[in-house]
This record gives structure tokens, sequence and C-alpha cells, in this order.
């Protein structure tokens, strides 16, 4: 059965969008059918991070009933599937963002996850994003600031009566001014799904326009996503063997 999984944060900056891409990269790994959707209409930045900022058709055309789902889907390189939005501003306005929950009931069809990389914040498109999805994944990094706007998002997506599996806790350095896994746990009062450690792999990636999962797969980063992927697919993460690693080519 097909899941649709909103990836969201209380606040922008913390990694939400490398999350739902490496997160979907991770997936498909693991041989499931994943659609990353940038349902982020404002600020766009899936396309971006996949070298795709600009494409024929995109989400946008899909809202304003120009083009059918199965036409905006693209393939990367890593084999991951994407549905880009416009970075073009003039087809805001007319956009209607609750035809997210329409889009997720169409791509349930042709995959096994959709993600949606969503809106940060508490906005119309955010709560477009929450109503669309089977299950909530909170992202957030360990600083009070955006813990607390993360907090706000929680009890948003469980007022909407949305299942919030849980949080991924991004850019953890181990620094003084971090709060502990422990804290963020219990103020959000969520399971931890998993842990992001300050990975400088993250930029590089980025750099390339591609996912981390594919240019740098064993680095710490890349292992973390995989067992959270695992997690959430309740399957069983494997550690890749010295010899894979010795191998690679990164």
């Amino acid at each position: 059965m097909s899941k649709v999984i909103t990836i969201i944060s209380g606040k922008g900056g913390v990694g939400k969008t490398t999350t739902a891409v490496n997160l979907g990269n991770a997936l498909h790994i693991y041989g499931k059918d994943v659609v990353v959707v940038d349902a982020n209409l404002t600020t766009p930045n899936v396309g971006l991070h996949l070298g795709a900022p600009m494409v024929p058709i995109s989400l946008n055309h899909v809202l304003l009933g120009k083009a059918k789902v199965s036409d905006a889907i693209y393939e990367h390189v890593s084999g991951t599937k994407i549905i880009p939005s416009s970075l073009s501003v003039r087809e805001l306005k007319r956009l209607d963002y609750s035809k997210l929950k329409e889009v997720g009931k169409s791509l349930r069809k042709m995959a096994d996850y959709i993600i949606y990389d969503s809106a940060a914040g508490l906005g119309d498109e955010a709560t477009a994003s929450i109503e669309a999805a089977d299950e909530i994944v909170i992202v957030t990094n360990p600083e009070i600031p955006a813990v607390t706007d993360a907090l706000k998002t929680v009890k948003l997506a469980e007022e909407m009566g949305k299942t919030v599996r849980g949080v991924i806790i991004t850019r953890v350095s181990g620094s003084k001014g971090e709060m502990s896994i422990e804290s963020v746990r219990d103020m959000l009062d969520l399971p931890v799904l998993g842990v992001i450690p300050e990975d400088k792999n993250v930029r590089c990636a980025l750099s390339n326009r591609d996912s981390l999962m594919n240019n740098y797969p064993y680095s710490r980063a890349a292992k973390a996503y995989k067992k959270i992927a695992a997690r959430i697919a309740n399957i069983e993460y494997v550690e890749p063997s010295l010899f894979a690693r010795m191998f690679s080519r990164r």
C-alpha cells in the first residue's frame, strides 16, 4: 500500500529539502518506487538540489489543470523520481494549494512512497501539505528557536488529526550551544527517527546538483539517512562492508 509522507519544519534552513531528497533516494536504494514532490511552491528547491531548476511541465501546471500528474514526473540520474515546482512567481496567486491532496491520490497508483517537501512554517502551503499526508515527519536543528517552531508545527498537525511519525534532527555537531537529542525528543514529545551529523559532503552534493546518497553514499550523513529510510520502510539496515567502502569512488 502506498504512503504519502510530508516532510515539514517550523522554520526554513534546517535541512528539510535535503532530507526529503535523500530520504527519497535512500528508499529507492532499498527497492521502493518513490516520487519526491516539491510542495514548497513559493520557494521551491527540489529541482535546484537535483539539477532541474527549470522543467517543461511542473507541479504548477498540474495544479492549474494544464497537465496530468504523470507528465510532471522526472527521473533523476540516481533513479529517484521528482515533481519539481516552477521558479516563476507569476502563477502563485492562481494556485489552489488544496489540490496537493488530489496530486497525492493520483501518485498512489504510481509509487510506494510519495514524499512531499513542504513549505516551512504554518501558512496555507504547509497546511495543504499536511492535509495531503498519511504521516508527518518533522525536521529540525538542535537549536531552541528551530525546535520551538517545530513544536508549533507538531501541534497543528495533531489538531488536523494527522499522525506525526517522528523527528529527524539535522546538522548535529555536538557543540556546546546545541540542545541534546534527549532534550529535543522531550520538548517535541516525539520519537527521534534519526540524527544527521554535520557533514561537509551535504554541501558538496548540493554544489554538484546531486543527492548525497548518489554522490557520497558512504558519508556519515548518507548512512544516517539510509538508517532512517530502513526504519520508515520497516526493513533491516545493513552496514556497508569494508570492501564496498574501500572500493567506492567516494
